[in-house]
């Protein structure tokens, strides 16, 4: 029996997922990666002893990566150690107030009680509700293929339709329990990186503040990049192809049916292709005009989430005072939002984001020393440039020195910086978004775009530009979505 003929485009965890749930149904999978690593935007890289995840750096709702890999009949443990982190992370607001988020659910509600007496009580009745909107979201609304509006016929759907809170923004919601401004922010930060204002995000999305509070923030041993090495590793022992240094340069069509990619000068056949990489770029480089689904007009009318301005330090000796996870919240949050949402500029005082894995894993920097990786969310399609880059660097670092009260700029031993223009130029990510398409309510589900191709059969996109959305989660949930639905075309 001949098998199905599969190509994966990208090796994202989204690329990865649809091409291990395809092999697993018996096809004949090769995924094609045009870096020289796999794991797409989650690639890990090591310099001078100093060791750096790339891209996703937090790893929350752990029951997704659980049944990710206990559909294949796996644990977890079988490709990576995970460790609770407590604090789950830190956060530095003015005036040097400084909240160390607890692991421990009661001591996290005493937490609330130390900035608003009574808080600990609506806290618990928020948290019930975004329980509720975690177990629908992520169990029933995030599996669906978002084709047509009759796939949310469902009575949990429809009977929690108000429970849901599709239609009230998430700021109007927490205010709604709380008054603290701090206590507002801690639970508004979770939806910073979907791509909108809390007040433009749907209060469906206060189910990320139950993901961080109850089910806790993890890390695996070595890196985020231990997950793409165990998914790599499932996809092999389920006999997917791997191919690095594999840019593909057209998706050839013939008689309206994807039949291969044409890559690195060759051709290979395929009966069924999915992208994994850049919708945008899939449809506006690799296919004709008359095969594609959008223009780019609509691309241009799109809300994408942000992209990041990052740098990547090592540092001799030890930092004092920072956790593994830590948010510097310590000027304006809504303006920095806005810069970033609503008028899209360089941000004057952008709060930032400090990940320091060698607080916990001392196998990532040279013995006593630390690696830092620093991220600024910046509006998606600024063009950086040198002066830009140093001018945020002495920016950030001067802020976390003075916080911090040590000096850390001339201990630095190594630097790399990542902005806009290399998302676009190792992603070919769009407007060089670093998290895909905003998850406002005018791209939720059905409206946004369509892992099936409407104008060329056996052609299927997934990842963070098409359902359910951004996030690493979402991602290996979006690949056995896509999974399904090419398996159900074949079964017909």
């Amino acid at each position: 029996m001949i098998k199905h003929k599969v190509i994966v485009i990208g090796s994202g965890f989204a690329g990865l997922s649809v091409a291990s749930n395809l092999a697993a149904e018996g096809c004949d999978v090769t995924v094609l990666e045009k870096n020289s690593s796999f794991g797409g935007r989650a690639r890990q890289f090591s310099e001078q002893g100093f060791t750096f995840d790339m891209g996703p750096s937090w790893y929350w709702m752990p029951d997704v990566f659980d049944s990710y890999f206990a559909h294949f009949g796996k644990k977890t443990s079988d490709y990576y150690q995970l460790d609770r982190l407590d604090p789950s992370y830190s956060v530095f607001f003015p005036e040097g107030d400084r909240m160390d988020i607890p692991a421990n659910f009661e001591a996290f509600c005493d937490l609330f009680e130390s900035y608003e007496p009574g808080s600990s009580a609506n806290l618990k009745k928020f948290l019930a509700e975004a329980e509720y909107k975690y177990n629908v979201g992520m169990n029933d609304l995030v599996y669906k293929p978002g084709k047509s509006l009759t796939e949310f016929l469902d009575w949990r759907v429809i009977s929690g339709v108000f429970k849901l809170q599709l239609l009230s923004s998430l700021s109007s919601h927490v205010r709604k329990y709380f008054k603290h401004p701090k206590l507002i922010e801690l639970l508004e930060f979770p939806v910073l990186f979907l791509g909108a204002m809390p007040s433009k995000t749907p209060a469906l999305y206060s189910l990320m503040n139950y993901a961080d509070i109850k089910l806790g923030t993890w890390f695996p041993r070595g890196g985020m990049y231990q997950i793409v090495e165990g998914m790599v590793k499932l996809a092999r022992e389920l006999g997917v192809k791997m191919k690095a240094d594999a840019a593909v340069e057209s998706i050839e069509v013939k008689n309206g049916k994807a039949c291969g990619v044409h890559v690195n000068g060759e051709f290979l056949e395929a009966d069924t292709v999915v992208s994994a990489a850049d919708y945008h770029h899939t449809e506006q480089k690799l296919l004709e005009p008359k095969h594609r689904n959008y223009s780019e007009a609509y691309w241009e009318s799109r809300t994408m989430a942000p992209s990041s301005l990052l740098y990547y330090i090592g540092v001799k000796g030890k930092v004092e005072g920072l956790e593994h996870h830590n948010l510097f919240f310590d000027e304006d949050f809504t303006a920095h939002a806005r810069q970033i949402y609503e008028n899209p500029e360089w941000p004057d005082k952008p709060l930032f984001y400090v990940s320091v894995t060698s607080k916990t894993d001392d196998s990532v920097a040279p013995n006593g020393d630390e690696n830092l990786f620093i991220l600024i969310p910046t509006a998606p399609g600024m063009i950086e440039t040198s002066e830009i880059k140093e001018k945020y660097y002495q920016l950030v670092m001067n802020r976390m020195e003075k916080i911090l009260n040590q000096s850390i700029k001339d201990r630095v031993i190594y630097r790399r910086d990542f902005a806009c223009s290399d998302f676009t130029e190792d992603y070919n990510s769009f407007k060089g978004n670093a998290y895909g398409l905003a998850n406002t309510l005018k791209q939720t589900a059905i409206l946004k775009p369509s892992m099936q191709s409407k104008k060329v059969k056996s052609l299927y996109y997934t990842g963070q530009l098409t359902v359910p959305g951004p996030g690493v989660p979402p991602s290996l949930i979006s690949g056995r979505v896509v999974a399904n639905e090419v398996m159900k075309t074949l079964k017909k």
